[in-house]
């Protein structure tokens, strides 16, 4: 893999050019959207929230870029946009047309050099997936190994700058009308991590201490980087077989919960021992294996979205359902400020409560359940985020700290996962065994160690 001190020249960093074509293609259709937000509020009302949501859906998703990525992220934080918004927004999926034959030849010459079809015994130029930002090829290496080869498109560095900033707009408007919210923090986070996501080298380095995590555990996968036909734009990996995880709804309950397991820990582990979190717990992210018929463990398969927390952070959350668990409220309240929530009144921790105990919930009762009963998993988390919203119109504004922002996504999704399998597990006893022994200077260890390895900076 190319280091950061040999890279080659960036031809396709933020470029004026491509975001002033981006902007011609994004810019008029968010632009007017946003102008008629504000026009209505204006005039004093009399907007079809609902209409104004699904345009504001279809609009993003014929997009296929970041700006539909991030508007997924956001469909998931209470009152970051309307709830009428998010209920549309959750809908979207990260898929897109892929990018034809001609396309992948030039992408692979240009990251590879022109020999590059010498450097692979196979190489199927119909892409396996196609997402947002890139596409994945099957492929086998010289020596046989099967690859998944994931080849990101041009010009997004261009592409999320020209996003970023329409996403600016579009929240700012919000803040404007619906002022609960201070969204700056959330929008600060969001762009960090999906510059982050553009970046294969160091979405190689993630998967290298995941790896690392998951090195004695044998129900959770994690693919190899082939370095040497890896670049800062390509991604060569050992190709894990697998089921996708919806294969597995009607399967029986001793099955599904073998997967919702090992989902938990794929989460929960990392998180508890290291700081590290999957922040994208899409069902495209997992596939399932199986041994001797079975379902044994799952692979997890993409590595753009890892967020690296400082110890406090974990501790925090550590230190917010010991808080809960016991009736401490004085521990609750350091909990959320040592995440960065400041002037905390009465109400606004009551308010922050509501969410607290939702996603905790689970985590909190000693016995075998699901994770929500008579819930679909497009509807998880939708009531209680209103009535967060309802108390912050009356209490707020609050400011939420940009490191929420992933965790509780990350929650929500792996809710959604659970919901989708109809697991029933004792999350209380699974949770505690992630926590038992829990120490902030041991985790802030462990992860120092733990990323500089891989060629990481640590949190703190």
């Amino acid at each position: 893999m190319v280091s950061d001190d040999r890279r080659p020249p960036d031809r396709e960093a933020n470029r004026l050019s491509a975001r002033v074509g981006r902007y011609a293609r994004v810019g008029t259709q968010v632009g007017g959207f946003a102008a008629r937000m504000a026009g209505a509020r204006i005039v004093g009302g009399g907007r079809d929230h609902d209409r104004n949501a699904a345009e504001l859906k279809d609009m993003l998703g014929g997009l296929k870029g970041p700006l539909m990525k991030v508007a997924q992220l956001l469909s998931t934080i209470p009152d970051a946009v309307p709830p009428e918004y998010a209920a549309e927004l959750a809908t979207l999926q990260s898929s897109a047309p892929p990018m034809g034959r001609a396309f992948v030849k030039r992408r692979m010459a240009a990251e590879l050099g022109r020999d590059w079809r010498s450097k692979f015994a196979e190489f199927d130029e119909t892409p396996a997936a196609a997402a947002s930002l890139g596409q994945v090829h099957e492929a086998r290496a010289l020596d046989g190994r099967r690859l998944a080869v994931k080849l990101q498109y041009p010009d997004m560095a261009s592409a999320v700058e020209a996003d970023l900033n329409q996403l600016g707009l579009i929240l700012s408007i919000h803040r404007r009308m619906r002022p609960a919210i201070d969204t700056r923090e959330i929008a600060v986070e969001l762009g960090e991590r999906v510059r982050e996501e553009l970046d294969y080298i160091r979405e190689a380095r993630h998967m290298a201490a995941y790896r690392q995590v998951f090195a004695q555990e044998m129900a959770i996968r994690v693919p190899e980087v082939v370095e040497e036909l890896s670049t800062g734009r390509l991604l060569a990996m050992g190709w894990l077989d697998g089921r996708p995880l919806l294969d597995y709804r009607d399967h029986p309950l001793e099955t599904r919960n073998v997967i919702a397991g090992a989902m938990f820990r794929a989460w929960w582990y990392p998180f508890a021992h290291v700081g590290l979190i999957h922040g994208d717990p899409h069902l495209g992210n997992y596939t399932v294996f199986e041994q001797d018929g079975a379902p044994a463990g799952i692979n997890l398969l993409d590595y753009g979205c890892i967020r690296i927390f400082p110890s406090r952070f974990v501790a925090g959350v550590v230190d917010l359902y010991r808080g809960l668990l016991e009736g401490d409220e004085a521990r609750i309240v350091h909990a959320y400020e040592s995440w960065g929530f400041k002037g905390l009144s009465r109400e606004l921790i009551d308010t922050l409560n509501i969410w607290a105990r939702f996603i905790y919930g689970p985590l909190l009762e000693d016995r075998t359940r699901a994770i929500a009963d008579g819930v679909s998993p497009a509807e998880y988390g939708r009531r209680e985020a209103f009535r967060v919203h309802q108390a912050l119109k009356e209490h707020g504004p609050v400011t939420v700290p940009r490191e929420f922002v992933f965790m509780d996504r990350a929650a929500i999704g792996l809710g959604g996962v659970f919901l989708h399998l109809r697991a029933e597990m004792n999350f209380f006893r699974l949770f505690n065994e992630q926590i038992e022994d829990f120490e902030q200077g041991n985790v802030a260890r462990r992860q120092r160690e733990l990323l500089l390895g891989v060629g990481l900076e640590p949190a703190e």
